[in-house]
Parts: C-alpha cells; structure tokens; sequence
C-alpha cells in the first residue's frame, strides 16, 4: 500500500473557515483510503492545537513525515497556504511525487 501525505491549507480567518479546511483534507483522506492507499491527513493529526508550540514545530514535524511518504496529494486550496508551499517545494527537492488530481492519484495507487 501506497502512503499519501495531503497537503493543503489549514489556518483560514476563523475557527469555521479552519474547520472546513480540514472537512475538505477529510474528504481527500476517505478517498485515498477508498481506493486502496494509506493518508496521512495532518489537519486531523494536529486539528486546533494552534499556539501550543510555534508554527516551525508542526512544519517540521510534517516535513520528517513527508520523507516517509510515497507521494503527496496537493488539495487544489494548497497554493493559499505557506505551510502548503513549503511542504511540497521539500517534496519536490527529495524526489516525493506532487500529485495533483484524482485521476493521478488513482492511476498512482494502481501502478
């Protein structure tokens, strides 16, 4: 099985708009499930744990995650996220695929 690390944007303005960042990392993860792959979902792993340690602790923890990753799946709302930027640049540099689309993802899977 095929482990997928989800990248996309988490803080927004407020608690509701948070919670439906992470409702939309779920809907990824249940897919990547769905179709025969392990996700790692960080919006789950650390959902409302702001302020408890600085930014830098959760981006690096993410970015160890990632290094034992097949492939990150970038939710189409990553390119608002600095967070979401940096993890898939540090994927693009340690050759973890970037991958886009479901159509991708599931031919990813598959392969």
């Amino acid at each position: 099985m095929k482990v997928i690390y989800i990248a996309g944007k988490y803080r927004d303005r407020n608690e509701w708009e948070v919670t439906q960042n992470i409702r939309k990392a779920e809907e990824v993860a249940v897919f990547i499930w769905k179709n025969g792959g392990i996700a790692i979902c960080p919006h789950k792993n650390t959902a409302y744990f702001g302020g408890i340690c600085p930014d830098e602790v959760w981006l690096q923890g993410d970015l160890e995650i990632i290094k034992r990753c097949d492939a990150i799946f970038a939710i189409p709302n990553w390119i608002d996220s600095n967070g979401a930027k940096q993890e898939i640049n540090f994927a693009l540099k340690n050759n973890v695929p970037v991958l886009n689309e479901e159509e991708e993802l599931l031919e990813f899977l598959n392969g």
